[in-house]
């Protein structure tokens, strides 16, 4: 990346971002998109998910394959809930169907990976024998270490932004294969315009809900406290971080459709996930891993 000063009459500066978002290497092209998630994917399994596991008697072999089949459901949920909310590109889609999974060029709705993803995390763990409600608090454990390291390739990419500003921390792009969305300019000799980096605003939010995750375990709360406040702050999150995105058009009542998801959320999904924990986390808990007998003959097969 490269920082610069604006040439505008704004009296403060603005950062420049001139990185290819593709970086080739001989006839391979390598998306940083897709380096940060895989740079995301193993931070957030070694530094979130593995402490998490051991400290709940999760084997390490059924840790890796918990994570492993819910990062490629996760990864095909967040590009197909994402793929559905852009109708102007369905017939791109139809003509080019290798892009509906290609979230490596950019265009990950992250509500789509939560829903596939705690679906897949519970089926996995009871599939494994153990209590579900720990494999779902692993699993946002996993993704708010991840997620503002996967950010950093939206950033580069230039794919997510709000709207023009003269802020000191706004971003314009002037690299010509800047993955910009309709609406969005180039900076040019003639003219930068600078934007909010929305794509950050979505990192510091997810710092912020680890925050709040790492002060809960550390009192002991029971399994799955993890996942229902972090399924009721990322959505409150996106509440706020999307009045901030210009990159997607408002709908009804000025509201984005990921405004739209998290308000569903709140008023249905998270009671729904409180009401269910109430009637099954003291049951499943009796799941203990201190006696895994069957389970570790299921996770060598």
């Amino acid at each position: 990346m490269m920082a610069a000063v604006s040439a505008s009459p704004g009296p403060v500066g603005f950062i420049t971002i001139n990185v290819d978002p593709v970086l080739n290497l001989g006839p391979v092209p390598i998306h940083w998109y897709g380096v940060m998630y895989a740079v995301a994917f193993l931070s957030a399994y070694q530094f979130g998910v593995l402490p998490y596991a051991k400290r709940r008697g999760l084997p390490k072999s059924v840790a890796e394959k918990i994570c492993v089949w819910t990062i490629i459901f996760g990864l095909l949920g967040g590009r197909l809930y994402y793929v559905v909310q852009q109708p102007n590109l369905w017939q791109n889609y139809i003509l080019h169907p290798i892009n509906i999974i290609a979230f490596w060029q950019g265009g990950m709705a992250f509500f789509g990976a939560i829903i596939v993803g705690f679906a897949t995390l519970a089926i996995c763990a009871w599939r494994y024998g153990y209590n579900p409600w720990i494999a779902l608090d692993g699993g946002v454990l996993f993704a708010v270490v991840g997620q503002p390291i996967g950010r950093i390739g939206n950033v580069i990419n230039g794919d997510i932004l709000g709207a023009p500003s003269t802020l000191p921390w706004a971003t314009a792009y002037s690299n010509p294969h800047a993955i910009l969305q309709t609406g969005f300019n180039l900076c040019t000799p003639a003219q930068c315009i600078a934007y909010q980096p929305a794509a950050v605003y979505e990192a510091l939010g997810t710092i912020c809900i680890g925050v709040v995750l790492l002060i809960l375990m550390r009192r002991k709360v029971r399994a799955g406290v993890l996942a229902i406040t972090y399924v009721a702050l990322y959505a409150i999150s996106q509440l706020i971080v999307f009045e901030f995105r210009a990159s997607e058009p408002p709908g009804p009542l000025g509201l984005r459709e990921a405004q739209w998801t998290s308000i569903a959320v709140l008023l249905l999904g998270v009671p729904f996930l409180y009401v269910l924990w109430r009637r099954t986390n003291t049951r499943l808990e009796k799941r203990s891993p201190d006696e895994p007998a069957a389970v570790e003959h299921a996770a060598v097969q």
